[in-house]
Order: structure tokens, then sequence, then C-alpha cells
């Protein structure tokens, strides 16, 4: 029976945590709901996941799946500052088309809690940084370089989502400026992580202060793992 189960149960558990995660970005779900969308009782969930986090788990392991799968569609072009480029835009895209995974991906930060799956994706941007680097066009380091365009992309990508409404022309004037500061050209002064909190602040009429305190946070404690 557990074999049997094993086949496919497993991913239409994932499915179903997946389908109540994106119909409520950011609320919690009940394991009951989820079992009953698949026919199954508690325990078989358990046997597959353990606990509540670990289905948690396998469903940010499926938003990265998801994520890198529509990154590897993407054309290259060669030129690793624009393919750097592109792969923000791509980014903030899926996290507006997928508010429900991408705060799950992103936004759920704990103290030292660093999801594996989350590293998959950190390394394509790393291969781009180090390209760039290897063609003598970073004035940092490929990994701050990397770092610094995450942390940034991450908390553009974060505010709209808490907006509920795309801002393009914030995406766009924060990507110019994180490629400027890590490539040495335009303004002297690149958009930084402390550029995106003052900005954050800034509107906390808009966002309200409870989560224009929640974004800050975020954006500092993915500055404090992401850096190192």
């Amino acid at each position: 029976m557990t074999e049997r189960l094993g086949s496919d149960t497993r991913e239409r558990l994932i499915a179903a945590a997946a389908d109540l995660i994106a119909a409520s970005p950011g609320e919690d779900f009940s394991l009951r709901a989820v079992c009953e969308a698949v026919g199954v009782k508690m325990p078989t969930l358990y046997h597959f996941f353990g606990s509540k986090q670990g289905l948690i788990e396998a469903v940010i392991e499926h938003g990265f799946d998801l994520y890198i799968g529509r990154k590897s569609q993407m054309e290259v072009s060669g030129d690793p500052i624009q393919d750097i480029r592109s792969g923000w835009d791509a980014h903030v895209m899926f996290g507006l088309a997928n508010p429900g995974f991408y705060t799950l991906m992103y936004g759920k930060v704990r103290p030292g809690y660093f999801p594996a799956a989350q590293a998959r994706a950190s390394r394509l941007l790393r291969a781009l940084t180090h390209r760039a680097s290897k063609e003598d066009r970073l004035v940092v380091s490929p990994d701050q370089a990397a770092s610094h365009v995450l942390v940034t992309n991450i908390g553009v990508t974060l505010r709209q989502i808490v907006l509920a409404e795309p801002d393009p022309e914030l995406s766009r004037a924060v990507r110019e400026g994180t490629l400027a500061a890590i490539t040495g050209t335009g303004p002297s002064r690149g958009a930084s992580v402390a550029d995106v909190i003052e900005l954050a602040a800034a509107q906390a009429q808009t966002l309200g202060p409870s989560e224009t305190q929640l974004l800050i946070e975020w954006l500092r404690k993915l500055e404090e793992s992401n850096v190192s």
C-alpha cells in the first residue's frame, strides 16, 4: 500500500498545498484541507513529510523547480551583465505571478535557516557574476556582486508583492543602480539594500507601519544571510 501511495501521492499532496498557498498568499493553510483535497488521511501526510514544516519545505522546493525551469528557458545573450539584467526582470515577474510561492521562497526569514533549494538559484546568478569578473567588468568580487544583486532584487519584488501592485519604474531604477554599483559605471553611488530600506521607510504611509517594518526586517536578514 505504501509503495502505491508513494508513486504519486506525495506529489499530489505537494500540489494541493501549493494550490492552497497560491490561493491565499502569505496566509496559513490547513493540513486537513490538503489531505481532503487529495483524499487521504493525516497519517499519510506525516508519513511523507514528517511535519507541516516538512511539507512547506517540499513546496518551497517545488517553487524553485518552477522558477529555475522558467529561467532555464530564457535566451542567453552571451553578455553576463545583460543576462543579469534579464534575470532580474524574470525574477520580479515570477514573484508577481506567484506571490504565494515567492513569499515562501524568499519572504519566510528565520535566523540561521537557508533553504537548500535557494542555493540552486543563487548558483545561476554567481555563474554570471564570475563570468563578468573574468571579463574584468566588476569593481567588487563576483560573490559580493551576486549578493548585492540578489538582496536588492528580492527587496524590490517583496515590496511590489506587499503593495499588490507592479512598479516597473522602481524595479528598473533599482536594477540599473545596482548594476552601476557592481560595475563602476553610471552614477558613483548605485542602489543598495540600504537604499531600498530607506525607500520603504519613506513609503511607510503607503505600506502601513507593520508591513513596512516587516519588509525592512526581511531585507536586513536577507542581506546578512547572503553577503556571507
